[in-house]
């Protein structure tokens, strides 16, 4: 047991007032030797200072909050470590790709089939950090959905004109660093473009993620008339640098980790690739399911209250002392 206000458990010592201060009588006798003994009162007597004890006790001790600990049960299921890392970049308002102005913007697409795949996974560990021109840690690995889906609902809001991915991943990877390895691990990258990573940042990504055993997604939700990842036929300009978007998918596929890529133009396609991913991480993990604690202050203030009846009860029937 453990007690959220300690420091209150110094007042118990009260609880013995009861016994020291005799109860005031409205008459005085001169003599009492005459009377004969009665057990029957004394034993009443000494149960209503029970009482009276008992109930100052259980006061005090709900005052302190006392509560049972946190308990950890190892459970093995199916599902993952997942890490969201989700790009909040001015153009995620924009709609996608072919669609008029009046289509679903690509952040309000993403936030509601995020929080249909965080709710239909059971046993997974959730977590999240946003990128724009840095990243911003949101919320730590979980089992909460409910906070989770309240996370993802709270991305919405005033963005930068800045893709930093790199700050992304590396503050993804980041949630997995103080977290026992479950077995499978993961991080979802979903951003409508591409940034360029510093060499220095590259090799960094690409040994915390073969150390920590995660998995990338990468999906790429398409810019109205934006290059394709996968188009074969396009052909480098051998005089200038490679668009960001290729860049990038260049430097994932040489990662020591497994990785895959998506891209999608549509709300439709977006959920294509969001249920591929859900398909691919199902795997056996062992986790630990917390148990919360118990609060008991409002046992405590039940008991004091039925004391407190017992004690009005006999004072109700109480003889009076005659005039």
């Amino acid at each position: 047991m453990a007690f959220s206000h300690p420091w209150l458990l110094w007042l118990l010592p009260l609880a013995l007032l009861p016994l020291v201060f005799q109860r005031a009588h409205s008459k005085n006798y001169s003599w009492l030797d005459m009377l004969p003994a009665d057990p029957l009162s004394d034993l009443v007597g000494l149960i209503l200072k029970a009482l009276a004890v008992l109930t100052l006790f259980f006061i005090v001790l709900g005052l302190s909050a006392p509560h049972t600990n946190q308990q950890e049960v190892e459970r093995i299921g199916v599902g993952a470590q997942i890490a969201l890392v989700l790009d909040r970049s001015a153009s995620m308002d924009d709609p996608f790709s072919g669609t008029g102005s009046v289509a679903e913007t690509k952040s309000a697409a993403a936030a509601r089939l995020i929080t249909q795949f965080v709710k239909s996974r059971k046993n997974d560990m959730l977590g999240m950090i946003t990128f724009s021109n840095s990243a911003m840690y949101v919320l730590p690995l979980t089992e909460n959905k409910d906070t989770m889906v309240a996370a993802v609902r709270a991305t919405a809001g005033n963005a930068l004109f800045q893709t930093n991915i790199g700050s992304g991943l590396t503050s993804g990877a980041g949630l997995f660093e103080k977290v026992p390895d479950s077995g499978s691990r993961a991080v979802i990258l979903l951003s409508d473009g591409a940034g360029r990573i510093g060499s220095d940042a590259q090799q960094k990504i690409r040994d915390w993620y073969y150390r920590m055993h995660i998995s990338l997604y990468w999906i790429v939700l398409r810019q109205p008339g934006g290059l394709s990842i996968f188009d074969k036929t396009y052909k480098p300009d051998p005089d200038k640098a490679l668009p960001a978007e290729i860049e990038l998918y260049e430097f994932f596929k040489t990662m020591k980790t497994p990785f895959n890529a998506y891209e999608a133009e549509d709300p439709k396609t977006l959920q294509l690739a969001i249920d591929d991913i859900n398909r691919k991480e199902k795997k056996p993990i062992k986790y630990l399911e917390k148990i919360p604690g118990k609060d008991l202050s409002n046992l405590c203030f039940i008991l004091a209250a039925c004391m407190i009846a017992l004690l009005l009860g006999v004072k109700y029937i109480e003889v009076k002392t005659w005039h």
